[in-house]
This record gives C-alpha cells, sequence and structure tokens, in this order.
C-alpha cells in the first residue's frame, strides 16, 4: 500500500503530464475454456502497440481473492488505502450529483428495482429505465417526509438516485436493502452497530413510504438503497501529489469520487469516449494530471454481454490517438476492477494494467494487451494503489528519498 505521508514529503510541482484511463470493469475471462476474454478478442490497434511499446502487469484493487466496489476501487487507483479509509458508494454518488454534503449526513445509492406481487425481486435495475422515465418517479420520492430529519432524493442516472438525510445523530453504519440477486425481497435495513438504529429506523420508514408511492409504477415499482456513509476527511490530491488534477467522466457517482480526492470536474454530457478524450485535449495546458473513466465496459459485463463489453473496448481504442496526439508523459491504462461478462458481476480476478512513460520505462517483451499478457508482463501483480507513486515517478515528479 503506497504510503501516502513519503508521498506528500516527495512529491514536486514540476515535471510531466499524467493520464490515468480507467475502463471500469476492463478485466474479463472467457465464455469457454479454451475462448478469449473480451479484452483479448477485442480488436485494440493502438493498445496493441502501446503495450508493446510500453510494459504490462495486474493490479489488485484491495489484496488478493477479494472483490472491489466501484468507490474503493477508484481510491485505491488514486493511492488511497480503501480500507482504512471506507467511503460509502452514497457518498460518491452524492457528491457527483451535486448535492452539498456535511460530515454528519448520510447519503446512500439507490436502485429502481421491480418486484413481482409477492414483492420479490425480478428485475434488479427496472429494466434500466431511462432518465426521462425515472425523473418522476425520483419527484414522487422527494414528497416523502420524516419528521427532525431533512431528506434529499436526486437523480443519478438511469434506474440510479441518491438519497442524503440530514439530521441529529445520525449514523450510516448500515447493511445494504439490496440483496444483489433476483428472487428475494429486499431486505430492510439493519443497523450495523448500536448507534446507528436510529437512522435505520428513518430509511425503514422512508423505504416503506417509496414502496407505498411506487406501488402502480412497474417495472420500477420498488427501491433498493446500497452504500450507506458518511463522508471522511480525505487529502486531497493537491496535498497529496502537488498536482492539478481533473476529472473526465459521465457518470456521476465518478465525478463524486474525483471531487472527494480534490479534482476539477469538467463538463461533460452522454460522451463517447473520443467525446471525452476531446475535452481533454480541450483542457489539456490547464492541468498536470487527467483521470478519464470509461463506464460502459462494466455495464455490459454486468450485462452479461461480451460482444457488447468487446466492442466499447474498441471504441475506446479507436479514439486513443486523440489522447496520444496530446504526447502525455505517462499513460496509464486500466480498470477499477474486472467485470467478467461470464459472471455478469464484478469479480477478484486481477486487472489488467498497462503503462507507457516512453521517455523513462523500460519495456517488457508483451505483445498485446490482454489478461494472459499481463501475466508476464515487467509490472507483474501488484496493489492498484502503487499506479500513483508509478505514475510520479515516471513522470518525474517524486525527489530521491534520504541521502
Amino acid at each position: 500500500m503506497a504510503n501516502l505521508n513519503l508521498i506528500k514529503q516527495l512529491a514536486t510541482a514540476s515535471g510531466g503530464k499524467i493520464i490515468l484511463l480507467v475502463m471500469d470493469g476492463l478485466g474479463g475471462m472467457p465464455m469457454t475454456p479454451d475462448g478469449l476474454t473480451e479484452l483479448e478478442t477485442a480488436n485494440t490497434p493502438n493498445m496493441d502497440r502501446l503495450a508493446r511499446e510500453g510494459c504490462l502487469g495486474g493490479s489488485h484493487p484491495i489484496s488478493r481473492g477479494i472483490t472491489p466496489g466501484s468507490g474503493p476501487a477508484h481510491l485505491s487507483l488514486f493511492g488511497y488505502d480503501p480500507v482504512a479509509i471506507p467511503v460509502g458508494r452514497g457518498v460518491l454518488s452524492a457528491l457527483g450529483a451535486g448535492i452539498p454534503i456535511k460530515a454528519a449526513d448520510v447519503a446512500a445509492r439507490g436502485n429502481f428495482c421491480t418486484v413481482d406481487a409477492d414483492g420479490l425481486i425480478t428485475d434488479r435495475r427496472a429494466g434500466r429505465i431511462s432518465n426521462e422515465a425515472a425523473a418522476p418517479l425520483v419527484e414522487k420520492l422527494r414528497t416523502i417526509q420524516i419528521p427532525g430529519v431533512n431528506l434529499e432524493v436526486r437523480l443519478e442516472q438511469e434506474y440510479r438516485f441518491v438519497l442524503v438525510i440530514s439530521g441529529e445523530g445520525l449514523n450510516g453504519n448500515l447493511a445494504d436493502t439490496d440483496p444483489q440477486v433476483t428472487g428475494k425481497a429486499p431486505y430492510p435495513a439493519a443497523a450495523l452497530v448500536p448507534e446507528a438504529e436510529k437512522t435505520a429506523a428513518i430509511v425503514r420508514q422512508w423505504v416503506d413510504a417509496a414502496a407505498d408511492i411506487l406501488k402502480n409504477d412497474a417495472p420500477a415499482n420498488m427501491v433498493t438503497l446500497r452504500g450507506f456513509g458518511q463522508p471522511p476527511d480525505l487529502p486531497t490530491f493537491q496535498d497529496i501529489y502537488h498536482l492539478k488534477a481533473a476529472c473526465v467522466a459521465v457518470y456521476p457517482m465518478y465525478k463524486g469520487v474525483a471531487r472527494l480526492a480534490g479534482m476539477d470536474v469538467l463538463p461533460t454530457g452522454n460522451f463517447t469516449p473520443g467525446q471525452e478524450f476531446q475535452v481533454v485535449a480541450d483542457h489539456w495546458n490547464e492541468y498536470d494530471f487527467f483521470f478519464i473513466h470509461i463506464k460502459y465496459t462494466d455495464s455490459r459485463g454486468e450485462d452479461g454481454n461480451f460482444p457488447a463489453k468487446a466492442a466499447v473496448i474498441e471504441q475506446v481504442d479507436e479514439a486513443l490517438p486523440i489522447l496520444l496526439n496530446l504526447n502525455p508523459d505517462v499513460l496509464i491504462i486500466t480498470g477499477d476492477h474486472s467485470t467478467p461478462a461470464r459472471l455478469r458481476a464484478h469479480s477478484w480476478h486481477p486487472v489488467p494494467t498497462l503503462l507507457w512513460a516512453p521517455a523513462t520505462h523500460l519495456p517488457d517483451t508483451c505483445q498485446s494487451f490482454g489478461e494472459r499478457e499481463t501475466q508476464r508482463g515487467g509490472l507483474s501483480q501488484f496493489p492498484a494503489s502503487d499506479l500513483m507513486p508509478l505514475a510520479m515517478a515516471h513522470a518525474l515528479r517524486l525527489n530521491k528519498y534520504g541521502a
């Protein structure tokens, strides 16, 4: 795990420019024993060239065998210890949606879902309803009132929304209400520590009201909540790395984790990878570090859609010349975690990682960017939190330690 105090002592305000390109859920698996992964299947001539010129490895967001959520996986990519600094997904979603959130507030990320006549979940994402379909449902949820607390509900994107509870004596140590599978009813909110029981009772009351309001709105006729939490006191990128950092992302949660780390979030819409990369080009002279997030590799993996996930990877590869024409000193291409279409979920498998820093790195012998090539790459397997120190070193932004 990166020693942030040491990095802070060694970091300099001068040096090269860094791009961290994160394809969410990049890592995959073959659908058949003798098959290829999504990344190995995709036609990626630009990434393959960078792999030949650079070096490869596989990162572990938390530790070997641990399946991470997107929030802690991104904190690890940014060099933080996600176990020592746990952050609920709700906090990141709230920040991404632009909700001011105080240290005493509790936030949760919500899903609209579909339940049958017995209250059992038949679709955890309510058919991935559109923003246009979800917006009036969020307005219905905003009418719920509970004495003694203030409630803020805001659409995040498609079937996802954010709930923020403000009041006295709240505690975010609550278990998720999402069972993560179909065929079960949503769990009632449960306190993980005695001090959270008051908050759990508030959440149970809110969910009961939400169920009543939505009962005739199939497919989005129920909600689940997960990622309860309260905002931590996190040192910023500027504090640690002396970097002026920017985020380019289309999905609110990833804007939230960037804001938590002190990055500027650049304006985007429902952009393609090429349009995201153009935002970087438009702001290239303003920042030292760019975090670029690609969402739909993960979404297609969760859908179990192997060809569609490979197609997203190909879209990214096709747009890469936009970034390469900027001549970054360091370009890292990786994911926050693996999401194999075969499993339809996040997994513990090491995440393919490509480091390209032509002025400072020693190329390995890998010939293409894929899971099996990364197994023999020069970076080997390593904690994802080591990526930022590596990026800083290759950008010549770290001083020598000791005499």
